[in-house]
């Protein structure tokens, strides 16, 4: 049985986690896990499905409302132990100062440019691998 990466998608638009899936595919990469994603429209959803565990990865949309990924992301940094690594969806290039003060491992833009999606959410997946081996 090949193994799988849980992938959890916080947006509030149900086009952006479209985006995300369909960047992602079955899998980022060749190299990585086929990805399962759990998606979740509110930052309590977030937090509740973080606390249950077996999430590999977060993607956060910074753009979500009421409360953007990177407040999310900055609170689950604080509030999960062993919080999994973020991947943030940010408005602008200018934002990548906002997504380093939230915490987050990665950030690319909206919208979603699937090689640079697939690129990003693929390296996280290998530094998760590399530090269970």
């Amino acid at each position: 049985m090949q193994p799988t990466a849980t992938v959890l998608v916080y947006s509030d638009d149900s086009n952006t986690r479209e985006q995300v899936r369909l960047a992602t595919g079955r899998r980022p990469a060749p190299d990585v896990p086929v990805v399962q994603f759990l998606e979740c429209a509110t930052p309590e959803a977030v937090v509740r499905e973080l606390d249950k565990g077996g999430i590999d990865v977060c993607v956060l949309d910074g753009e979500a409302v009421p409360m953007g990924g990177m407040g999310v992301c900055r609170q689950i940094k604080d509030e999960v132990f062993n919080c999994p690594p973020v991947l943030l969806l940010i408005g602008r290039p200018q934002d990548a100062w906002l997504a380093t003060w939230s915490r987050a491992e990665a950030a690319v833009t909206l919208p979603v440019e699937p090689v640079e999606f697939a690129g990003a959410l693929a390296s996280l997946l290998r530094t998760l691998r590399l530090q269970s081996a």
